[in-house]
């Protein structure tokens, strides 16, 4: 059951690049799940974040996309990714250590940032015409044109980053607590901090050592021994690397790779 969650994460996270590339994705879901697949496969098991660059290739081999619009779009994902890692943390937190009203506070205040940052990116893109450098003020302009241009892709992109980190963590943490007997909050927070090290840049190679780590600093504060975290963190390593290596094998027998203007 553990694995077909993860599997579900992964079809969330799918679905978000399809609706953001709609365009040039139209009809062709199996081979972007495919994509997504092959880039969460290398992400996880190269080092220091260069699976990431696996994304642009991917985009321009099986649809065509420039690498100006595919890496902002990248880079706007992971933004709401750890902006969404530290939404989880803060509620596994408040529940724990925090007030109700102190808690609901921060939520609200951090919660609400996207969609800020969104309504003033526009007056962002207008600064830019102020920048000495007119070639720096093209190139600037061309890259955040692949970002959301419309509330709604904004929204639809954030609302998939939600429920894709709301079921992957959910897993994690149901995982984590079959190995060892401790409270939902700090399942979900060593789920988190676990996680937090495959999108930071101090990824080992497949997470060797530092997906341990990750987990284990996110049990402790909880007064859990650290011999019984360490256990527990290997054993979801495990988990992780074993859906993410069925899922690189699942994306071989998608189909041909073929390419979409």
């Amino acid at each position: 059951m553990a694995i077909v969650l993860m599997f579900v994460s992964y079809w969330v996270r799918a679905m978000r690049l399809y609706d953001y590339f709609r365009n040039e994705m139209r009809g062709a879901f199996i081979v972007c799940f495919k994509l997504m697949l092959q880039h969460n496969l290398l992400n996880n098991l190269l080092p220091m974040r260069t699976g990431e660059l696996s994304f642009p290739l991917l985009m321009t081999r099986y649809f065509n996309v420039p690498m100006m619009r595919s890496i902002p779009v990248l880079l706007g994902f992971r933004l709401l990714d750890l902006h969404t890692l530290a939404l989880f943390a803060l509620i596994a937190a408040a529940a724990h250590w925090l007030g109700t009203i102190t808690g609901l506070v921060l939520l609200l205040a951090w919660g609400a940032l996207p969609a800020i940052a969104f309504k003033y990116s526009r007056r962002f893109v207008l600064a830019l015409d102020h920048l000495p450098d007119r070639k720096l003020n093209v190139w600037l302009k061309q890259a955040l044109a692949g970002l959301p241009q419309t509330p709604g892709s904004f929204y639809l992109a954030w609302i998939w980053t939600l429920i894709n980190w709301a079921v992957k963590l959910g897993v994690f943490a149901w995982v984590l607590m079959l190995f060892i007997d401790i409270p939902v909050a700090a399942a979900w927070m060593g789920a988190i901090t676990g996680d937090l090290t495959s999108v930071l840049p101090i990824h080992g190679l497949a997470g060797a050592g530092t997906y341990e780590a990750g987990v284990i600093a996110g049990l402790v504060p909880y007064n859990i021994a650290a011999s019984a975290a360490l256990q527990a963190a290997i054993n979801l390593h495990i988990f992780v690397l074993a859906s993410t290596l069925i899922g690189g094998a699942i994306s071989l027998l998608l189909g041909i790779s073929r390419t979409h203007g």
